[in-house]
């Protein structure tokens, strides 16, 4: 297990010190200000129906049923994946063969973190599974390293099929089940994927946002993380590993880390 003495509540602080703040103003005058912006929100919020409201319009593609991927159990159909609900909501997990925990995908790790309460899309007949695109047995590890409690499954031998030809992994797709035949109905890569993030909406709405040099931000503002990956990465390795690593888990995956490659980028 790697030892550490990083207190995961100490990342960041004091990280903004020192940055410049807003102009301050009387009340009413703040106020007037966010009462604009709130319209423009509102506007935001109804387009945002209006594109739920279309993708539910979609047509759909059939998908192979008896597809396979690796559980805790074994070998299981991609139909076994929806445990008797209707639909079935998939992210699919990067991940790096043969690396050690530090260098599994953050921007996945992410991701897959915040995905805890699982009951509110059981009460909508949904099935939330997360399909990794390595081994079970290493990924497994990581999977319970993490805490995670979501399904988990590998898809390292079914990619094909079900990825059709997308690109790779970092995907969200969305499948429907009508009897013993599945279909495929929706999916969606890149900044789509922040819709499984509370961190991001949050960050938003604070003064300094995501910190992210895209961001239109005011001149000097913090701009903490310039290298792609390492907004979602502290001290060589995906933050959230170091609150597991300081509660005693273990992240040995069961690779060989003396013969493990670089790691590369994931999104």
């Amino acid at each position: 297990m790697s030892k550490t003495t990083i207190d995961p509540a100490l990342i960041g602080v004091g990280g903004t010190a020192g940055a410049p703040v807003p102009a301050v103003v009387d009340r009413k005058s703040w106020q007037r200000q966010l009462d604009e912006l709130c319209v423009r929100e509102k506007a935001h919020t109804h387009e945002g129906d209006a594109i739920a409201a279309a993708r539910r319009r979609l047509p759909m593609v059939e998908v192979e049923a008896t597809t396979t991927v690796v559980g805790r159990d074994g070998p299981v159909s991609l139909l076994d994946v929806f445990e008797g609900r209707r639909q079935l909501v998939v992210y699919y997990h990067m991940w790096h063969d043969g690396q050690p925990a530090p260098g599994q995908c953050e921007g996945c790790s992410f991701f897959n973190g915040h995905v805890r309460e699982l009951s509110y899309l059981h009460s909508r007949d949904v099935t939330y599974a997360a399909f990794c695109e390595g081994p079970y047995a290493e990924s497994a590890r990581y999977h319970d390293f993490m805490g995670w409690e979501m399904p988990w499954y590998s898809a390292k031998d079914s990619q094909e099929v079900l990825i059709a030809g997308r690109g790779g992994f970092g995907l969200i797709c969305c499948y429907l089940r009508d009897g013993d035949r599945v279909f495929e109905t929706y999916w969606t890569t890149g900044r789509a994927a922040e819709r499984m993030s509370n961190t991001y909406p949050l960050l938003d709405m604070t003064v300094y946002g995501r910190q992210e040099p895209w961001e239109d931000s005011p001149a000097g503002w913090p701009q903490s993380f310039t290298v792609q990956g390492e907004q979602f990465r502290y001290n060589d390795r995906p933050t959230a590993q170091w609150a597991r690593l300081v509660r005693g888990h273990s992240d040995d995956l069961g690779v060989d880390t003396g013969t493990a490659g670089d790691r590369q980028a994931c999104h």
